[in-house]
């Protein structure tokens, strides 16, 4: 496969990112990672905003060259370009939020014949408008605005534009995956869900939070909200063919997720409580009890999410008083915080600090 063009006078920065996203499939490598301490998630940012203005474009092109084609104008490459990507590549997904100026892509037979790209990528209009048009004869065309989910198969044909600036969420999902879920999955090419369902209601949710928290998340509590929406997304095109038990589970598992936010946000709140949560969710009940049995039930949880909670303290903040700390956590004494810690993790809170347990990364 052809390096991108190294003649150019982009910063160092750019140099290595392009070299580095050309020479290897970043997507394969971590996917064939078994190393049990390597990370979660990888994250990685590409920005041409600090580029001369006529290479901005040029870097841009060069970077998505690797599985797409750019069509570029004179005044692109003169007037500069705005072109920016979050990367979040977990083993068995790849999610990117892209920002952009005005653009085309393309995947032309050509292209398909000389890479080894053959994900299916669910495209998701954040912001902007994208018009796809999908199939060498049949030309389906589809447009997009801010809601609806698109879906291409990377092994057929596509012409993607943005005629507005953009943002743009973008799953790449492993072949088998998508396939195994949705039956004659190289249909959905070009196909279009909306968000007109309580499904997808849900799914668009789970966008929203995904644009304006992500960044901010930590690696767990990103994975689980990028696999939910991967749930969702892969339930909402199941539905499309009635497969109704699927969309269902998926709906499930989003839900399971949106309380278990709800706990961790409201640890330090002494009214976190399950009349608390089912007066925040629409659920029974026992409805809610059987979602968290796999857990011990909802009070265990809640609990240990607060020791897990108190264990991060005691390791950030050498200063803290234990009394304090069970307080804020909702226990009723110090000696009833200490007993749950020693239960929970075979020490006393002081004896956990002292040993400078690395919990969080056994």
């Amino acid at each position: 496969m052809a390096l991108p063009n190294s003649d150019r006078a982009y910063s160092e920065a750019i140099k290595q990112a392009l070299v580095s996203h050309h020479r290897q499939d970043a997507y394969a490598s971590i996917r064939r990672n078994t190393d049990a301490n390597a990370p979660l998630i990888v994250r990685q940012n590409f920005s041409v905003a600090n580029e001369a203005v006529g290479l901005q474009m040029l870097a841009w092109s060069d970077y998505v060259g690797r599985i797409l084609e750019v069509p570029l104008s004179c005044a692109q490459v003169a007037n500069g370009f705005r072109g920016e990507i979050d990367t979040y590549a977990l083993k068995d997904m790849v999610y990117l939020d892209s920002r952009t100026d005005p653009m085309s892509q393309i995947r032309t037979a050509a292209r398909i014949s000389r890479d080894s790209m053959r994900d299916y990528v669910f495209h998701v209009a954040a912001e902007g408008i994208a018009e796809t048009v999908t199939g060498p004869s049949q030309q389906r065309k589809s447009t997009q605005f801010m809601p609806g989910i698109l879906a291409l198969d990377m092994n057929q044909t596509m012409h993607m534009k943005r005629p507005t600036r953009a943002r743009v969420l973008a799953f790449f999902l492993p072949r088998a995956v998508v396939e195994e879920a949705i039956p004659n999955a190289e249909s959905i090419h070009g196909g279009i869900v909306a968000y007109t369902t309580p499904l997808t209601y849900l799914l668009r949710e789970h966008l929203s939070v995904l644009c304006r928290d992500l960044r901010t998340m930590n690696d767990t509590m990103a994975a689980s909200h990028l696999q939910t929406c991967v749930q969702l997304i892969l339930a909402a095109f199941q539905k499309q063919a009635r497969l109704s038990d699927s969309a269902r589970a998926a709906a499930r598992a989003a839900m399971l997720c949106r309380i278990k936010a709800y706990v961790h946000n409201h640890l330090y709140s002494n009214e976190l409580s399950p009349d608390k949560i089912l007066g925040a969710f629409p659920l029974a009940r026992p409805t809610l009890y059987r979602m968290f049995e796999h857990e011990g039930g909802l009070h265990a949880y809640i609990r240990n999410c607060r020791l897990r909670e108190a264990a991060e303290a005691l390791l950030s903040s050498p200063s803290s008083r234990m009394t304090d700390m069970a307080s804020k956590l909702g226990f009723n004494s110090h000696p009833d915080f200490t007993r749950a810690f020693r239960r929970a993790y075979g020490v006393a809170p002081l004896e956990f600090r002292a040993m400078g347990l690395q919990w969080l990364r056994g």
